[in-house]
């Protein structure tokens, strides 16, 4: 298959569900190197060598880093950096915390927890895209956000996990806009109910079999971490439906069934996204 020859890539939240299926499918598809972060020493180990076993010339580098913590977060996008040689082309921000298990109502939420949540969720994501930023836009990258439909619609209970993630949609939307035109694409995947150890923490009472193994949610990602995806920006996908959620485009036609090309431009004019590029990265569109 090899989609993701030679390009460099960093997941957060490696160690464990999506994000343990995500390195080994990336090394799969022939990714020349992957980072992992995780809190858990052990299970980074072991995902180390599960990607060694896929693909043998893969660079497998693994961190235990707590990304609450800045200081974490800039010492392992430091280490990958200097791991890939200032190489990276893909920049997947995975890692969620749940926070206190069963869930409180928003009434009752430990402020510390609030905190725990909205620094590992929302600033973290925050940060590792303004430092990933200085080695993609010279060649180009891709950043993927994980979100949930808990980021499109409030649900009781689901406190500062909730909150976190429609802070990461609409974050996203404005990175994209901000970055249009640079090289760097900014898009988000809900990848729905997945049978892991932090949903079934979150739903104890709910049967994990009917939820999907990650395994069957990587496409859309592989597809976002290619080239195939090059001139796709500021979109939402779902993982498990068609067409990854993507609405396709109707193709207007002429009286005798062929594209009429000015009406073609004039409905691309029209869903066209209103993007204002930022100062900073104008010099570097393509």
């Amino acid at each position: 298959m090899n989609r993701l020859q030679g390009k460099y890539i960093l997941i957060t939240g490696g160690s464990q569900g999506l994000g343990r299926q995500l390195a080994m499918s990336f090394a799969e598809e022939g990714a020349a190197g992957v980072s992992i972060i995780a809190r858990r020493s052990e299970y980074l180990d072991e995902v180390r060598r599960r990607i060694k076993e896929v693909n043998p010339d893969t660079d497998a580098l693994v961190i235990e880093a707590d990304l609450s913590k800045q200081e974490d977060i800039e010492r392992a996008m430091a280490m990958t950096l200097h791991q890939f040689n200032g190489r990276l082309d893909v920049l997947v921000n995975n890692a969620s915390a749940i926070g206190p298990s069963p869930m409180p109502y928003l009434i009752d939420y430990p402020l510390e927890d609030f905190h725990y949540v909205i620094n590992t969720n929302l600033v973290a994501p925050f940060i590792l895209i303004k430092k990933a930023l200085p080695a993609m836009v010279e060649k180009g990258g891709s950043i993927i956000n994980v979100t949930s439909d808990a980021g499109a619609i409030g649900y009781p209970g689901w406190g500062a996990y909730g909150i976190s993630k429609f802070g990461i949609e609409g974050m996203t939307q404005t990175w994209a806009a901000e970055l249009e035109g640079s090289g760097v694409r900014v898009n988000y995947v809900d990848p729905g109910n997945m049978n892991t150890a932090m949903h079934r923490a979150a739903e104890p009472d709910e049967d994990p079999s009917r939820w999907a193994d990650p395994a069957k949610v990587t496409g859309v990602f592989i597809h976002l971490a290619s080239d195939d995806s090059k001139n796709v920006n500021g979109k939402r996908f779902r993982a498990q439906e068609e067409d990854w959620g993507v609405r396709r485009r109707r193709r207007r036609r002429g009286v005798r069934g062929t594209i009429t090309k000015e009406r073609e431009e004039r409905k691309d004019k029209e869903e066209e996204e209103d993007f204002i590029p930022h100062d900073r990265f104008r010099d570097k569109r393509r």
